[in-house]
């Protein structure tokens, strides 16, 4: 048995792929799609995602290490300039960089600014064109010839995240590509997010997902408590932050009818991913500055970034 165990660990591969790219490129959707279930939350709304989380896929005898980061784009204040360096930071060490690019959308400066970013970088990148089931297909090669002009990519692929066209050979790609060694994490972990993390992404995303363009993103959300009651059912306690005063009106909705309601499908969905029935009691505060609170880019994993 143990001679199994020993010529299994010997065969393992283990490697660290970055997601790069612009905001609302699908970065999110393909990590959940290439780990087989969601990790990372996801909207149509630009920017969800703030920072870095690990989404942690198996291919046969590979373990990979995927970085979903945020959206690289131009900060204009603090919280942004965390966000763009989380993302940076997430491509540091890596064995491979996969830049994301919405195709549908096309090739604007957002995507040819990060793509001369990469210019130099020792890591092999490849080129995934995310969308291909909503773009326009005869600009699809162009676009691709475009990008490997600029930077010469070396595999470009063409997906779609949301359907899973294509991502089972992106997948195998990166697998192919990782380094021999020890598998970094159990086979049945999905992800690096701890579950206190984890319940304020959930409810975060269902703020996105009810509120749309009601609410900017002048919100965070701090799981302030996160106990395990004797009956094993998990008690969470979370503090929605918002600027305004018209803000927090939004979040609570008429009568409180809103939050009620994203409470309800946070707590619907948590009980799924913790499988464990949950207990989770909603509060909106209005602090104008809170993105200028030490705290809560330490609570987010965000670096201080002057």
């Amino acid at each position: 048995m143990s001679e199994i165990s020993e010529v299994s660990t010997a065969a393992q591969r283990c490697g660290l792929v970055a997601v790069v790219g612009a905001p609302n490129a699908g970065k999110s959707t393909l990590v959940n799609a290439l780990v087989g279930q969601k990790v990372a939350i996801v909207s149509p709304k630009a920017q969800t995602t703030r920072t870095k989380l690990m989404g942690v896929a198996i291919r046969d005898e590979t373990q990979l290490l995927l970085v979903d980061t945020p959206g690289i784009f131009e900060p204009k204040r603090r919280f942004d300039r965390a966000m763009v360096a989380a993302a940076w930071g997430g491509a540091e060490g890596a064995d491979v960089i996969a830049l994301v690019v919405d195709a549908k959308g096309g090739l604007g400066p957002k995507v040819t600014e990060i793509a001369e970013a990469l210019k130099g970088r020792s890591e092999p990148i490849y080129l995934v064109l995310n969308k291909v089931d909503l773009a326009d297909k005869p600009k699809l090669l162009l676009h691709a010839e475009r990008l490997n002009a600029m930077l010469p990519f070396a595999e470009t692929f063409f997906i779609s995240a949301q359907t899973g066209d294509g991502v089972k050979e992106l997948k195998d790609a990166f697998a192919a590509a990782m380094p021999a060694g020890p598998w970094h994490y159990p086979e049945d972990q999905v992800s690096d997010a701890s579950e206190r993390a984890l319940a304020a992404e959930v409810t975060r995303e269902q703020l996105y997902l009810q509120l749309h363009a009601e609410l900017p993103y002048a919100s965070v959300v701090e799981t302030e408590k996160f106990e395990e009651r004797e009956d094993g059912s998990a008690e969470i306690h979370q503090q929605i932050l918002v600027e305004r005063v018209t803000q927090r009106a939004i979040v609570l909705g008429k009568g409180g009818a809103r939050i009620r309601e994203i409470g309800a499908r946070a707590r619907a969905e948590l009980a799924v991913l913790l499988d464990r029935p949950v207990h989770l009691y909603l509060h909106v505060k209005v602090k104008p500055d809170w993105d200028e609170d030490r705290s809560v880019y330490r609570d987010l994993g965000l670096d201080w970034v002057d």
